[in-house]
């Protein structure tokens, strides 16, 4: 490799690390929401940075701890909700089908338009 190669190389590397600190910031701002639905009806809305456990209607247990959201139990018979990996981002869900339960994580910034049709 000749010197310019390097050069090139870590600069790449500079911008790639800049560009993920900066996603990282703002996605750590701590405005994001676990919003908790319930057969379309909304059981509660939390602040993703605050850790708790959340018992929904005595059939499913929400955990939220370290800014992350799982299903920790669940009465239904497959358990899929419960097997989910964790979530963290906006826009990122859990949903329980037998119990109507869906976990949603909302906010975190202006939500924009990807598009329109006309």
């Amino acid at each position: 490799m000749k010197k310019n190669d390097n050069i090139l190389i870590l600069g790449i590397l500079f911008i790639a690390l800049v560009v993920l600190g900066i996603q990282l910031l703002h996605s750590a701002n701590g405005t994001e929401k676990v919003k908790i639905t319930v057969d379309g009806k909304v059981f509660g809305t939390y602040l993703l940075s605050e850790d708790r456990t959340v018992s929904v209607n005595e059939t499913n247990i929400v955990l939220i701890t370290e800014s992350t959201v799982s299903m920790e139990s669940a009465d239904c018979p497959d358990q899929i909700c419960v097997h989910h990996q964790r979530i963290k981002r906006s826009g990122e869900s859990i949903i329980c089908l037998p119990n109507k339960v869906v976990v949603s994580i909302e906010g975190g910034g202006e939500e924009k338009l990807d598009g329109t049709v006309q």
